[in-house]
């Protein structure tokens, strides 16, 4: 394994720790309209499969893990009403049984969030400690006989008579295969395969001190499960098992203003507006990393030229916590030659480029602002 800089340096330590029964940015019922039903029940086998091997793997992994399930809190009455269509697309089309809960129940059963109309309370989720994980991933490989080379970034890749030879400033690699995990730090000369097929966003992510009582019982927040709301720029956050609370969204668009305090400030008043009685909290920490969004909304775990044996695993949108375990478990198996699934379209479709990708950063900034308009105005 080749790591451009320490290992688990990017995405793999820089995120929410939010493991979804979820991949990409689509709902089930957003499945069924773009793929049709029958291939939405298939993808949500997949997911819900995934869901078990990440289970499964963390087992014994030291990563703080929160098991429990996830509330996805309806930030506005229109919010609440696509939760509803959504509670009963997921029931009777999928057998997943899920919960809505009205405000009442929500701060009664789980918090006192001050934004919430309500919201629907599903099965699956586990929090955890994104670096802990990646350790415990670390240490999982090591034991079963993987090489990790960190400060090995990639910087030429040429192949020939089939073979893959990768240069790095300690030395080239020769491989008879390459699986390219790079999530949203993958360089855009890495190989010509992956040029625009996906877009790189960023994420921030901050945590409190940790919580007295008085600020525990003000807030009611029994629960320790994740979170996230229904706005387009959703805001995640949680309890940590030290009452420490963790609260994250989008906001910078470039990573040369990722430090500007405007974007902090967005969290820190967002997570007063939901806690009022955390207001003047002190942070503790942050951070920011990126994110990588297909530009259709969903992962892909594909190989690009079925006469080469190049492969990626990439897109999972904010949702790869979880998904990208199953994704690695995918694409170990279609480098040794032994694919379980190829027919879904995460599997027989390749990420999608966009026609005006040098100027996605305009684009991305006005999106920004008609999602605020529709998450907060209409």
């Amino acid at each position: 394994m080749l790591e451009a800089n320490r290992a688990a340096w990017g995405c793999t330590s820089r995120n929410g720790g939010q493991a979804q029964n979820a991949s990409g940015r689509l709902s089930r019922s957003q499945w069924i309209k773009q793929y049709g039903k029958e291939v939405a029940l298939q993808l949500h086998a997949e997911i819900t499969e995934g869901f078990d091997t990440f289970r499964e793997l963390i087992k014994d992994v030291d990563c703080d893990a929160q098991h429990g399930g996830h509330l996805y809190i309806a930030h506005r009455d229109k919010a609440m009403r696509k939760l509803e269509a959504e509670v009963r697309v997921l029931d009777e089309v999928f057998g997943y049984k899920v919960e809505l809960l009205d405000r009442a129940a929500l701060s009664e059963r789980y918090v006192n969030e001050a934004e919430a109309v309500g919201a629907m309370h599903e099965p699956d989720g586990i929090g955890v400690h994104p670096l802990k994980l990646a350790h415990g991933y670390l240490r999982q490989a090591r034991e079963l006989g993987a090489t990790v080379h960190p400060a090995s970034p990639v910087t030429g890749w040429h192949t020939h008579n089939g073979v893959h030879h990768l240069r790095t400033p300690g030395g080239t690699v020769r491989a008879r295969a390459v699986g390219v995990a790079t999530g949203g730090y993958t360089a855009q000369q890495l190989h010509p395969a992956l040029r625009n097929r996906f877009y790189p966003v960023l994420s921030n992510s901050l945590v409190t001190r940790p919580m007295t009582a008085d600020e525990m019982q003000a807030s009611n927040f029994i629960t320790n499960e994740i979170i996230t709301d229904t706005r387009t720029l959703r805001f995640y956050y949680r309890k940590l098992p030290d009452d420490r609370v963790q609260i994250g969204s989008r906001s910078a668009i470039a990573g040369a203003d990722a430090t500007n305090p405007r974007h902090h400030k967005l969290l820190v008043d967002a997570l007063h507006r939901k806690f009022p009685a955390l207001t003047g909290i002190d942070v503790d920490y942050s951070w920011w990393g990126w994110v990588d969004v297909s530009h259709d909304m969903m992962p892909r775990v594909f190989r690009p030229d079925p006469n080469d044996s190049i492969y990626y695993a990439l897109g999972y949108g904010g949702n790869g916590v979880m998904y990208s375990a199953q994704a690695g478990r995918r694409l170990a198996q279609w480098i040794a030659g032994k694919p379980e699934k190829t027919d879904l379209p995460i599997f027989c479709s390749q990420l999608p480029t966009h026609p005006l990708a040098p100027f996605r950063r305009l684009g991305q900034r006005l999106l920004y602002h008609w999602y605020y308009l529709q998450d907060e105005k209409f």
